[in-house]
């Protein structure tokens, strides 16, 4: 088993060094901008997306995150892929909230 603290600096780690290429993405050329764009959207994102969410609420709520925006960013672009993530992250509050509810009631 992976110790806790060596899985986060790992997870810590892999979300500093799939950010590179995405800066170099914002501050390219615009001429060299379709040479990155692929990538950037389904690469490198998702990577960040997923090592993120695993290190603020776990691994289950990742692939869910990484899933909601390859599936909204495929069928509906990047406004729906960032309100997908929007509404992902408000169901994950209340879902907490309410757990935390029921739990004061049943103690």
């Amino acid at each position: 088993m992976v110790i806790n603290a060596t899985k986060r600096s790992i997870l810590r780690w892999i979300h500093l060094i799939f950010t590179i290429p995405i800066l170099g993405y914002v501050y390219s050329q615009f001429v060299e901008l379709p040479n990155y764009a692929a990538a950037v959207r389904f690469v490198f994102v998702p990577v960040l997306i997923l090592s993120g969410y695993w290190m603020f609420s776990g691994v289950f709520f990742a692939i869910i995150g990484v899933a909601v925006w390859l599936g909204a960013y495929h069928l509906s672009g990047i406004g729906a892929a960032v309100l997908s993530q929007v509404a992902l992250f408000i169901a994950r509050k209340s879902w907490l909230v309410i757990r935390a509810r029921n739990s004061k009631r049943s103690a």
